[in-house]
């Protein structure tokens, strides 16, 4: 039978492990994507509620870091930049999509809302063309043509992933999200 000392040690060894997890994505975020976490418009979206409760803000954090996952867990060579900055800005639609009062309302969000966030990132930053392809076909067989670049692929998996886990409240509390980003 396993000692309290060693159980212990073990819960803290996984402790650690995630720590440094965090740490090493909020590190990939303030190299590739710092201009995105304080723009103005982007911290807007702490306000806008994605599945469930969860913040657009949160969603977003959330779909990067999971693509950051799975590309390592696949070993899929993806560029850490595109996923992180396309997965940041696949919903950056910038409106509250449940508001049936909101000027130019449409029932079906999911189809239209990919074109409208890539509009909005485009009069912002400058896109590569995986970042485009990412938000633009980020709600694929929705889209109809399917991501063209292994990046749009992995934030179009990481989404329905961290969707389905709000959606279902598996993920029910977004907490505060403490990016430590310096400019």
């Amino acid at each position: 039978m396993e000692s309290l000392k060693e159980g212990h040690q073990r819960r803290m060894e996984k402790y650690r492990k995630q720590y440094e997890q965090r740490r090493k994505f909020y590190r990939l975020l303030k190299e590739n994507a710092s201009d995105i976490l304080h723009s103005e418009n982007f911290q807007k979206t702490r306000h806008h509620i994605q599945h469930g409760t969860m913040p657009v803000y949160r969603h977003c954090l959330d779909v990067a870091r999971q693509s950051i996952q799975i590309n390592k867990a696949l070993g899929l060579g993806c560029s850490e930049r595109d996923l992180i900055r396309g997965a940041l800005l696949h919903d950056y639609f910038l409106y509250d999509w449940h508001d049936k009062n909101r000027e130019n309302y449409q029932k079906l969000h999911g189809f239209y809302h990919p074109g409208i966030a890539l509009k909005n990132a485009r009069k912002e930053y400058h896109l590569t063309r995986r970042e485009e392809d990412i938000i633009k076909k980020h709600m694929w067989p929705l889209t109809v043509v399917p991501p063209l670049c292994r990046e749009a692929w992995v934030v179009t998996a990481a989404d329905k992933y961290c969707s389905l886990l709000e959606t279902l409240k598996i993920r029910k509390r977004p907490g505060r999200v403490r990016v430590g980003v310096a400019k």
